[in-house]
């Protein structure tokens, strides 16, 4: 498609109410925006190792009007190990600003204010699949790797969980030599009514997650 022919059909697009809440869900997690051109316009990425193929698709279903090449496998080497990838990237457009302008500041992904209101049973689903976790086999809790955020926005997060979800969490201190990171682990039976919220929306693939909950 030439470069005229692409802007002329980026002028038609517009984001859906379930793109967005999938967005919300994005960038929650993995999920990124990126601008080439100083904020005027941002693309959103979506990468994941190879083995979550079926999830990385079933986000390009969603996004599919807004992508022009079909997701694509890549190597990656971390610490002389090669992982495969698997990955897409949407054009950009001036359609994704404002939620870059919600979850970024300095380049530093930060929790909106607006998060009590954008936080729905997909989102949270979307949220999880990208970034949350079984704590272990020996355990029914469930894990968001919050870590992205600060202290008092996990915090946040977990109040906006149990006062909208009903759903008990507590913040799980991961220490690092120059700095303390959280995840929000579920606490109580927090993890049962997590599970019945996300269960009519998780993709198949990714129910191991749930452990025995799923």
């Amino acid at each position: 498609m030439r470069t005229k022919q692409i802007e002329l059909y980026k002028e038609k697009l517009k984001l859906s109410d379930y793109q967005k809440e999938v967005l919300i869900g994005l960038l929650l997690g993995d999920g990124h925006l990126e601008t080439q051109n100083n904020g005027k316009t941002y693309r959103l990425k979506i990468e994941h190792t190879y083995w979550q193929k079926e999830y990385t698709d079933w986000l390009y279903q969603i996004f599919k009007d807004w992508v022009l090449t079909a997701p694509q496998e890549k190597e990656q080497a971390v610490n002389d190990v090669l992982y495969k990838k698997y990955w897409f990237s949407t054009v950009s457009h001036g359609a994704f600003r404002f939620y870059a302008q919600q979850f970024y500041q300095n380049k530093h992904k930060i929790l909106p204010k607006l998060i009590h209101k954008w936080l729905s049973p997909l989102a949270i689903t979307v949220w999880f699949m990208d970034d949350g976790s079984l704590k272990s086999n020996r355990h029914r809790a469930l894990i968001f790797n919050t870590q992205s955020f600060s202290k008092t926005e996990v915090l946040r997060l977990s109040k906006i969980m149990e006062d909208k979800f009903g759903i008990a969490m507590a913040l799980r201190k991961q220490s690092r030599k120059t700095e303390e990171l959280y995840q929000l682990i579920t606490i109580k039976d927090g993890a049962e009514k997590l599970a019945e919220l996300i269960k009519p929306y998780i993709l198949p693939s990714m129910k191991y997650k749930l452990g025995k909950l799923g």
